[in-house]
């Protein structure tokens, strides 16, 4: 089993954490403690589901607890580029870590069930 931060899903994460945390410090006050704080939690939501899951025997819980918070935080970044707090090529950045995100899990999730 390898170690959870060696994984390549953890390191996108990881880089999407970061950006999250880099853009919302941008953010106008009124969004910056209520959608910002929202987005830097559900993030960090993310990287605890993929340590679950790596450590336990279930995985599908803790993958499909991932899935369920990943489109929570979709919503969540569409909402900043609906209400112009995300420039354009920001929200295009994101979504392309986001993707590759997404199928990395949807993989692992789909290999479990084999």
């Amino acid at each position: 089993m390898a170690l959870y931060y060696d994984l390549p899903v953890f390191k996108d994460v990881y880089q999407l954490i970061l950006k999250i945390f880099e853009y919302t410090k941008d953010f106008p006050r009124e969004y910056k403690y209520t959608l910002g704080q929202e987005l830097k939690r559900d993030g960090i939501n993310l990287v605890r589901s993929i340590y679950r899951a790596n450590k336990s025997k279930n995985k599908v819980e803790y993958l499909e607890t991932f899935l369920d918070d990943f489109e929570l935080l979709k919503l969540e970044l569409r909402l900043c580029s609906d209400l112009k707090l995300l420039p354009l090529k920001k929200h295009i950045e994101l979504s392309v870590l986001m993707d590759r995100i997404g199928k990395q899990i949807t993989g692992w999730r789909n290999s479990q069930n084999v």
